[in-house]
């Protein structure tokens, strides 16, 4: 898959109230104590699987996920509170193959200077609203977060935990270059995302960035081993 013009929209949150929402087998991963919460809109294209065609209605589409980052002892990665998307396929497909968050949305992106303007209304039978309308866009020439700064901590993540139906953990490796990140700029007109996952974010400016694309390979789930 590619991801394209993605903004990461990061604010320092409450550690206490994201262990709640976290599942117990996870540790927070924090930096500095600092636990963060990322909202992340983006474009999903050329979604396929290895040696497969695209499908169809499930290969090009917005998303909009929020998430915090957790570990399992060694291991670092992303837990999902919702991931958005245009594409009620691909909803129902991660639903029902990985059990992840997924929820319908009406979005649309659109060109605006270097950057975009992007819009999403959850539309989910029965799920909470949610809400963001922003423009964002980059700032800076292009760089590579430094091993052990904070940009480094939130982007860099090459895995993501997921709880199955039965209550199973298990994780889902990705594999992907370093981010070509730009700091950016962004103005939020609406945003209702982190409220609808249980978390007040703090009346600040978030911290952004941006990266125009990037290849991304995702292997298949595995179990998580107890440790």
């Amino acid at each position: 898959m590619r991801w394209s013009n993605l903004a990461f929209l990061h604010w320092p949150v409450d550690a206490a109230r994201l262990r709640r929402l976290v599942p117990a087998a996870l540790e927070l991963d924090t930096f500095g104590g600092q636990a963060w919460l990322g909202i992340v809109p983006f474009r999903m294209e050329a979604v396929r699987l290895r040696l497969c065609p695209p499908v169809p209605g499930a290969h090009v589409f917005p998303e909009l996920n929020v998430r915090t980052y957790v570990r399992h002892g060694e291991r670092t990665g992303v837990w999902f509170f919702s991931l958005d998307a245009g594409s009620r396929l691909a909803v129902r497909g991660a639903r029902f193959v990985y059990n992840l968050p997924y929820f319908d949305a009406s979005m649309s992106m659109t060109p605006e200077g270097k950057g975009v303007a992007y819009a999403s209304e959850r539309v989910h039978d029965g799920a909470p609203s949610a809400r963001l309308r922003a423009a964002y866009g980059p700032a800076s020439e292009i760089y590579h977060a430094e091993s052990g700064s904070l940009d480094h901590f939130l982007v860099e993540r090459y895995c993501l935990f997921t709880r199955s139906r039965s209550g199973e953990m298990g994780f889902i490796d990705v594999h992907h270059l370093p981010w070509p990140l730009q700091r950016a700029a962004a103005r939020l007109e609406v945003n209702t995302m982190a409220v609808a996952a249980g978390v007040a974010l703090p009346e600040q400016q978030p911290l952004v960035h941006f990266a125009h694309a990037l290849e991304v390979v995702a292997w298949n789930r595995r179990p998580l081993k107890k440790t």
